[in-house]
């Protein structure tokens, strides 16, 4: 693997994006949980993430809700298949653990959905803001429940910045 990094501005605070072999492979959040090692993404290179950061500034400027960025998620199956499903949650809206699991043909596996979203290595892009608790509360978010409500209530119109 090929790795670099650069980091980026953003109304959620800083943004770090990693690319393999020219992939977009990861989206990190200061102080996010699960964050790896700065080591592991390589060298700094600004020049090779101009479409993320065109969508991401289209995204924060309310003129995109829908991501087409090639990805690649490291992650076991499960994962993988957690974090595309995260994908087709609407913009603005939220689907629940449980919600989640039945979608995933597998309606006892809310906590291991929980886990997986928990670990997803692209944040915001691959939507796991948008999934909530049974009811409806906010739970964990690995940037944190500040940003994760000031991100819903961006995508639904009612932010305040």
């Amino acid at each position: 693997m090929n790795k670099q990094h650069t980091v980026i501005d953003s109304p959620y605070g800083p943004l770090t994006l990693v690319a393999d072999d020219g992939v977009l492979c990861g989206l990190y959040m200061t102080a996010q949980r699960h964050r790896p090692d700065e080591e592991t993404f390589g060298p700094r290179d600004d020049a090779r993430f101009g479409e993320a950061e065109e969508q991401l500034q289209a995204y924060f400027d309310g003129e995109l809700k829908e991501f087409t960025l090639e990805l690649r998620l490291h992650g076991t199956p499960f994962q993988r298949s957690v974090w595309e499903r995260l994908t087709r949650i609407p913009y603005g809206e939220t689907r629940t653990y449980g919600q989640l699991a039945d979608a995933l043909g597998n309606p006892q596996a809310s906590r291991a959905v929980g886990l997986a979203n928990g670990k997803n290595p692209v944040g915001i892009i691959v939507p796991c803001h948008r999934v909530v608790g049974a009811d409806g509360s906010l739970t964990g978010y690995g940037g944190g429940l500040d940003r994760k409500q000031r991100l819903l209530d961006f995508e639904r119109g009612t932010a305040l910045f």
